[in-house]
């Protein structure tokens, strides 16, 4: 996601420049994770008898940026936002979108996956290309947000809420991320807002 900003920043460089790519998309899809969160976050319970909850927090807080298997996606994949890189101004980074995930299958959510397409409209022939977990591996991977719950979700269910993504204020390279959720589930009720920060 950072690297919207990167390219944000090449523009405002020089008026009379082309960026490209110059057209993004932002997506964000829900998957279910129990094996990850259970070894990577939910291991600071117990840390050879240790409680360790507090480490627990700044992990839950911080994205994680790798590759995403496509069959962990439990949801559709929603298009939140779609950018004019060309003619963007520093506030359009700062934003807020909301979403609806509707469960493509019974099953759980243990976080929630951000990613962006990219289009090169300025050169002879369109060109883009995905960094969602259904397409190839990319170098950017995917922005991995997991959830303090766990949900169960039944298909056809929507998981619906808002993310806010905005520079951080003490440093602008950072990114500070938002999402506020809520699902009133056959199985699974649950609402909470939930603060990340990329650096």
């Amino acid at each position: 996601m950072s690297a919207f900003f990167i390219l944000l920043f090449a523009r405002l460089q020089a008026n009379d420049g082309i960026v490209l790519p110059d057209k993004a998309s932002l997506y964000l899809t829900a998957i279910e994770d129990a094996e990850y969160k259970e070894d990577k976050i939910e291991f600071w319970n117990n840390v050879y008898g240790f409680d360790m909850t507090c480490i627990k927090k700044q992990a839950m807080g911080e994205p994680l940026v790798d590759t995403v298997d496509q069959n962990q996606i439990v949801t559709n994949c929603q298009m939140l936002k779609t950018m004019d890189i060309s003619k963007m101004a520093s506030g359009d980074t700062s934003f807020t979108v909301p979403f609806k995930l509707v469960a493509e299958r019974d099953d759980y959510i243990h976080a929630l996956v951000a990613y962006f397409d990219v289009s090169f409209t300025k050169c002879h022939k369109l060109m883009g290309f995905s960094t969602g977990p259904r397409s190839r591996a990319t170098h950017w991977k995917q922005t991995v947000l997991y959830l303090e719950d766990v949900l169960t979700i039944c298909q056809g269910e929507a998981l619906t809420g808002s993310m806010t993504v905005a520079p951080n204020k003490k440093n602008p390279r950072d990114i500070d991320i938002t999402i506020k959720y809520s699902l009133n589930g056959q199985r699974c009720v649950a609402s909470r807002t939930q603060h990340y920060k990329m650096r």
